[in-house]
């Protein structure tokens, strides 16, 4: 059981990323105006201190504490690190991510160190952007100037307030976006906020103190109690809760082929450049969550380092699950970043991946976060030789065959996370198949479930080339998004009744795990296509969407085949609105009908 403890935005995140995993876990906050929706969490209200956050953890089994609370909540963290001594919990903080310390910004070390600054600067009319609980922190400064505090317009807040005796006409309350409206209506002298981090809006604090020309002072953040782990985002989250409560989400997350080549390019520039080397090594996402992941070794040679990190796939049934990717940097001492293609990486040999013919096979976003972290770290010439010991071999199993990649596998991944199966690195391939299609002139795409149908369909058009022919999957949805979204005109949806009996109901991802086969919606249509009442029979008694082929009469099967496949038409066009679209369902011996 998990706990998660604070009010705040990464409170929420917190509680989203746990309603994923369908286990129930409690989410405290301290007052009932948190607005919490939880699918699968009990929310719990109160403040509690050590003790009692301690009891709570024994009544309820918790077997990890999650620290959501506000940076500045040290009361609460501390209560939180005297519950996990006590009962030897794990605690996972999921910390804010906070922008590099200006020097333009007056930093204190706290409210005394802020309240000596200002006076002795002589500031003497300040707009407090600090929230309602430090009012009377800063007593002494706002009973002699002139002061106004922005708080939440809440009547917790108001009543606060006017507990600590502050002049109510001197209060502001929050809206999005503010800070520059208050600052050019109220003139003050100088800005006082916290570091709130991104969340907390601290860069927008910080924008509109600077075009209004007036000095803004930062109360530093308190530092955490030692021990908790911390993650900055969603990603990092939930891998924590995977470590350390092993079944609460039914399938494991995993990282990238982008991802850990990321990790093994920077670890090996790292060693390079003669900096220590840990376990593990922090990059940066796409989405900007830093995310550490371990590394298996790291070498250094006279004029290169190599690092590698074993790919952890989590639950994906992902080929590259388990190998070592590998990258060896080198100074080079021509400018800029060269991607060098090594064993078992594989190599661009057709046009429409976005990537120049000749290119290594590493896809654009990895490219990206690796240029990112190798310029945060060095600004000369850097060659980086990526490999995949046994790429070669591993690669005739995938597409990149097909998709003119030869030699080896392809460095991808978009979000640097893989989910337990899903759709990205799939879907993402579908993409790149389109693209090629598209590069290599092709004019009708045929988009189908795996070999067999594909086999079928291209007996059917047997004057196409391979790279008309690209496979959903489950993905059906996806891949008529894709085909929109690249402009193609003419498209062929090859399909088994299986898949084309849910798509009619609208499920247009079409997994068997995901989705059963609905046999009320199928009589219902079998009913709207005036059917025989012995249709209907047929359907309750169904175990495959198959039978249908052969218990069905010859004029029910048409009436209910035809109506299928109209219904398969429309939600089609939700996703595809354009083109032409030639519908071809497909039984087990490859027979076709059109519609």
């Amino acid at each position: 059981m998990i706990l998660i403890l604070g009010g705040t935005t990464e409170g929420r995140l917190a509680v989203r990323v746990a309603d994923e995993a369908g286990s129930p876990y409690f989410y405290s906050t301290k007052g009932h105006e948190q607005q919490v929706t939880c699918r699968n969490g009990t929310h719990l209200t109160g403040g509690m201190d050590g003790a009692a956050l301690t009891e709570c953890c024994r009544t309820h089994g918790i077997r990890l504490l999650v620290d959501a609370a506000h940076p500045f909540a040290t009361e609460l963290h501390r209560h939180v690190a005297e519950a996990a001594r006590q009962l030897h919990l794990p605690v996972v903080r999921i910390e804010r991510q906070y922008p590099s310390r200006s020097s333009d910004i007056v930093w204190c070390d706290d409210y005394d160190d802020a309240l000596h600054r200002l006076e002795q600067d002589g500031i003497s009319r300040l707009l407090a952007l600090t929230g309602v609980q430090t009012i009377g922190r800063l007593r002494p400064y706002w009973q002699h100037h002139t002061c106004w505090f922005r708080i939440l317009p809440r009547p917790s807040s108001m009543a606060l307030a006017q507990e600590q005796g502050f002049d109510k006409c001197n209060l502001v309350f929050y809206q999005v976006n503010d800070e520059e409206r208050l600052v050019q209506q109220l003139s003050p002298d100088a800005l006082l906020t916290k570091e709130s981090g991104e969340s907390g809006g601290f860069a927008a604090k910080v924008t509109a103190a600077r075009a209004a020309g007036i000095p803004i002072y930062a109360v530093k953040r308190p530092p955490l109690p030692d021990g908790f782990h911390l993650v900055t985002g969603e990603h990092g989250l939930r891998k924590a809760i995977e470590q350390a409560v092993p079944g609460f989400f039914p399938l494991r997350s995993g990282f990238t082929t982008g991802a850990c080549a990321t990790a093994a390019t920077k670890a090996a520039l790292l060693a390079l450049l003669g900096q220590t080397v840990g376990e593990e090594v922090t990059i940066t996402l796409p989405d900007g969550e830093h995310i550490a992941l371990p590394l298996h070794e790291v070498t250094r040679a006279d004029d290169a380092a190599t690092a590698a990190v074993r790919k952890d796939a989590g639950d994906d049934p992902d080929i590259t699950n388990g190998r070592l990717i590998l990258s060896t940097v080198r100074f080079s001492s021509c400018p800029g970043i060269r991607f060098l293609q090594g064993e078992g990486v594989g190599r661009v040999t057709l046009p429409g991946l976005g990537l120049p013919v000749g290119e290594p096979a590493i896809n654009p976003t990895p490219r990206r976060m690796m240029e990112q972290e190798v310029t945060a770290l060095y600004q000369g010439g850097v060659d980086i030789t990526l490999s995949i010991p046994g790429g070669r071999e591993l690669a005739l199993r995938t597409f990149n065959p097909k998709l003119g990649v030869t030699d080896g596998l392809s460095i991808i991944g978009t979000s640097g996370i893989v989910h337990p199966f899903s759709s990205e690195a799939f879907v993402e391939t579908i993409r790149r198949e389109i693209e090629v299609f598209r590069a290599v002139g092709g004019e009708r795409l045929v988009i189908n479930s795996g070999a067999r149908s594909e086999r079928f369909l291209r007996d059917h058009y047997p004057d196409l080339p391979p790279q008309a022919f690209v496979h959903y999957g489950n993905y059906v949805g996806a891949t008529l998004r894709a085909a929109a979204d690249l402009e193609v005109g003419r498209l062929t949806l090859g399909i088994m009744i299986g898949k084309a009996v849910k798509l009619a109901e609208g499920q247009l991802d079409t997994h068997s795990r995901e989705h059963l086969m609905n046999k009320v919606f199928l009589q219902q249509l079998a009913a709207d296509a005036s059917c025989s009442e012995a249709a209907h029979t047929v359907i309750e008694e169904l175990t495959l969407a198959r039978e249908l082929w052969t218990r069905l009469s010859v004029a029910d099967l048409d009436r209910f085949l035809t109506a299928l496949l109209a219904a398969c038409r429309r939600w089609c066009r939700t996703v595809y609105p354009k083109g032409e679209l030639t519908l071809l369902l497909m039984d087990e011996e490859g027979q076709i009908r059109c519609g």
